[in-house]
Order: structure tokens, then C-alpha cells, then sequence
């Protein structure tokens, strides 16, 4: 069993696809990098490409600061298929790579040149070469979104399920950047839907995750059979991540589809989707779950002793979800976890003082313990949720649980008492007089 105050907030699949994203924003960078020429070597290319005398009389060897040969100039700027099907006659070889990382052929891809991109694989251009990050043209055509560079590519052979550095076929980068052509071409040219990449991931996790509907239908469409359930490394499933980042309209779809979807499935933290929905404050994917899956989900406790009521509680910013929650009757207010931990104590830990009054004045029992699990069994350390809140310095909530009275017993200007300077008690407005009007 975990402990509840050491749940990350990152888990180790989120920590990859950071550095995933910020891999391909780098990509990115060193392609546009590639295309930037001083101003001294742009009048010096456009006399080269002036005309055809010029072009003949051109020093095969010319390389920019950056390292780009004349095949890769005639690809960033104003060659023509005439100019490199010459240079490659000339013994140009276009396996040559930028300082950048790429080859002519990546960039004629990047820049969705046709033209180009026929006329260097006609001249022997490796279609399979990879580049910076172990990029193939087709990841770089893919990450651009351009469909017709994609196509020439498949068309002349491109390994359509080629991996790249972080183990992405050109599908997974598709469905990664939402270009549903792409992912239509690919899918056309027998991408394999299932393909896992680094941390087990396919492309169908991607599209949920990203929230894109159209892209997750072309997954699921019959000639594809993307499974539904597949389970990255920390076992998630494409709903888990559709849950967790809220898009509604791929949990509908994926439930109300005939493909078998386990709703209630769990990962390696015990989580279901309704789990992450809650932890995240996704209200309408949390009634679209228990509308079309009904409430199972409802009693399961992942591995730190959370329900999704108790990750509700925890994400503490929406009451109306948590009153959704307890209405549907399945868990009490004051369920305590295996851990004996209440919602009462997430609401307290993270400092959410509404949700706190909310609890309190709904039945919430302050009194109720948890016990840390870091212990050994032979010690007993009981905590309350005014412990809980003491511990994180949340000094409002402390003052609020000290003086907490039940509405019933409140008088009606909500005062509580406090210690006088004499040590007598003293009756004061509560801090937290608005409230209840706002939660009720």
C-alpha cells in the first residue's frame, strides 16, 4: 500500500513524454535552424541560381556556416529538379548531413517539395536514411503534417512503421500532432495501430490523450482493430488518459462503442479512469462515466487508499463534483480509506478551505483517524484531518476545525469562539461567513 502524502504528482510516463515533447520541439528548432541563410550567403545562392551558366560554373564543394551542401541549398532555397539531378550527376552525395543533423532529402521533406523530394529519390537519395534523432524523411514529413510529402514518400517505400529515437513510428507522430491526413495515408499503407513505443504507449493512447476524436475514430475504424485496452508500462489504458485531461466526447465515443472497453480497468497505481477524472476535476467526464458504466468504479481504493471520492476531495476545486459524488449513494461522506484516511483529511492536507467547510457541513466526522503506513505495525500514529492540516501549514483550516459548530448549532450572524486576551472566550464573525451561501 502507498502512502497518501507521497503520491507524485508526475508519474514516471508523464516525466518520458516531457522529455518526448521536448525532444521533437528541439527537431524542430535544428529544421528551422537549417533554413535560416545570411544575408552574405543568400546573394551568393541567388547568383548561383541565376541561370544556368552561373549554376555550371559553381563550386561543388560551397558549404554554409551551417553545413548545407548545394543539395541541401536547392531544397531551402529556389533549386529546381533540373539543379539536382546535375549536382547528384556531378558526384553530390545526398547522404551528406547538415551540421543540424539532416539530409536534403529530410529537408525537401520539411518543406513539402514535391518536386524535390521525386527528383533525389529518382537520383539514389537514401529513402530509409535517418538523420538528427533517427529520423526518417517520413517522421519529418509527418511531424510537418504534410500530406502530399508523405504520400510520394510511402509511394516510393518508406518503412511506413520505421521507429525514431524515442521509439515513434511516423502513426504515433501523427496522432501525437493531430494530422488526420497523415494518419489516413499511413493507416492506408498498413501502419501498424498497435505499435508501442518507449514506455509502451500506441498511437491510440496519444489521440486520447491529445483529444483528438476524429483521429481516435480513423484508429478504431474496422480495417485498423487499434485494441482499445492495450496497457502502456504503468498500465493505462486509452481511457485513462481521455479521463484524466478531460475530453468528454473520446470517453462517450469509447464507451458507447462495441469495442469491448473495460471501464473499470485499473493501472499501476490502482487508479481507474474515474480515479483520474476526479483527481483532475473533470466533471462532465466523471458523469459521462458513471452514466454509461454505472458506479463501480466508485468503491475501488488505488494503492495510497483513495476512492474516486477521496480524489475529488483532493483535487478540492470543485464542490459540485464532489456533491455529485455522494449523491449517487455508494460511498458515505465519512469513507475511510484502508488507510483510515477521509475525504475530510485530503480536503484539510491540501488546503481547501471551502471544500472543508462543505464536508464539515454536510457530516463530515473531524474526528475520525488515519494512520501512517510509513510506520511500523508496531507503533500507532493516529492523525486527524486537524493534524493533517496543522502539518501543511494551512492555519485557516486549523482555526476553522478548533471552532467549528454544526449550522444547526450556529448562531446567526456565524460567529465562533476564540480565546480572549484575559483567556476568557470571545464570539467573532467567522472568517468563512460566505461559504456556506456559495456551497449550498
Amino acid at each position: 500500500m502507498g502512502n497518501y502524502k507521497s503520491r507524485p504528482t508526475q508519474t514516471c510516463t508523464d516525466e518520458w513524454k516531457k522529455k518526448v515533447s521536448e525532444s521533437y520541439a528541439i527537431i524542430i528548432e535544428r529544421l528551422e535552424d537549417d533554413l535560416q541563410i545570411k544575408e552574405k550567403e543568400l546573394a551568393e545562392l541567388k547568383h548561383v541560381f541565376s541561370s544556368d551558366e552561373a549554376f555550371c560554373q559553381v563550386n561543388l564543394n560551397y558549404r554554409t556556416e551551417n553545413g548545407l551542401s548545394l543539395l541541401h541549398l536547392c531544397c531551402v532555397y529556389g533549386g529546381n529538379k533540373s539543379h539536382i539531378r546535375t549536382l547528384m550527376l556531378k558526384g553530390l552525395r545526398p547522404s551528406r548531413l547538415t551540421r543540424n543533423g539532416f539530409t536534403a532529402l529530410h529537408l525537401a521533406a520539411y518543406k513539402d517539395n514535391a518536386e524535390l523530394l521525386t527528383a533525389l529519390l529518382h537520383g539514389g537519395a537514401d529513402i530509409q536514411q535517418v538523420g538528427y534523432g533517427a529520423l526518417t524523411a517520413l517522421h519529418i514529413a509527418t511531424i510537418a503534417g504534410h500530406h502530399e510529402a508523405v504520400d510520394i514518400l510511402l509511394q516510393h517505400g518508406a518503412y511506413v512503421n520505421v521507429q525514431d529515437a524515442v521509439f515513434f513510428t511516423p502513426l504515433h507522430i501523427a496522432a501525437y500532432y493531430g494530422h488526420e491526413q497523415v494518419t489516413h495515408l499511413l493507416l492506408k499503407f498498413g501502419a501498424d495501430v498497435n505499435a508501442s513505443g518507449e514506455v509502451g504507449d500506441r498511437p491510440l493512447h496519444l489521440a486520447s490523450a491529445k483529444g483528438f476524436l476524429n483521429i481516435t475514430k480513423l484508429l478504431m475504424e474496422e480495417g485498423s482493430k487499434a485494441d482499445v485496452n492495450a496497457q502502456d508500462n504503468e498500465d493505462h489504458v486509452p481511457l485513462h488518459f481521455c479521463c484524466r485531461f478531460g475530453h468528454h466526447e473520446i470517453v462517450k465515443f469509447l464507451l458507447q462503442s462495441s469495442f469491448d472497453v473495460q471501464p473499470h480497468v485499473v493501472n499501476i497505481y490502482g487508479d481507474t479512469p474515474l480515479h483520474l477524472a476526479c483527481y483532475n476535476g473533470k466533471f462532465e467526464v466523471v458523469k459521462e462515466i458513471i452514466q454509461l458504466s454505472g458506479t463501480e468504479s466508485l468503491t475501488k481504493e488505488n494503492i495510497f487508499s483513495e476512492t474516486a471520492f477521496h480524489s475529488a476531495c483532493t483535487y478540492g476545486k470543485n464542490i459540485e463534483l464532489v456533491k455529485y459524488l455522494l449523491d449517487q449513494n455508494v460511498v458515505s461522506i465519512n469513507h475511510q480509506g484502508r488507510d483510515g484516511h477521509t475525504g475530510l483529511h485530503c480536503a484539510c492536507y491540501h488546503g481547501h478551505i471551502r471544500l472543508v467547510q462543505f464536508l464539515l457541513d454536510n457530516g463530515a466526522d473531524m474526528n475520525l483517524v488515519a494512520c501512517d503506513p510509513s510506520r511500523s505495525s508496531g507503533e500507532k500514529d493516529e492523525q486527524t484531518c486537524l493534524m493533517w492540516a496543522y502539518e501543511k501549514g494551512h492555519d485557516a483550516i486549523v482555526t476553522l476545525l478548533k471552532h467549528y459548530k454544526r449550522p444547526q448549532d450556529e448562531s446567526p450572524c456565524n460567529e465562533y469562539s476564540q480565546p480572549g486576551g484575559d483567556g476568557s472566550y470571545v464570539s467573532v464573525p467567522s472568517p468563512l461567513g460566505k461559504i456556506k451561501s456559495m456551497t449550498k
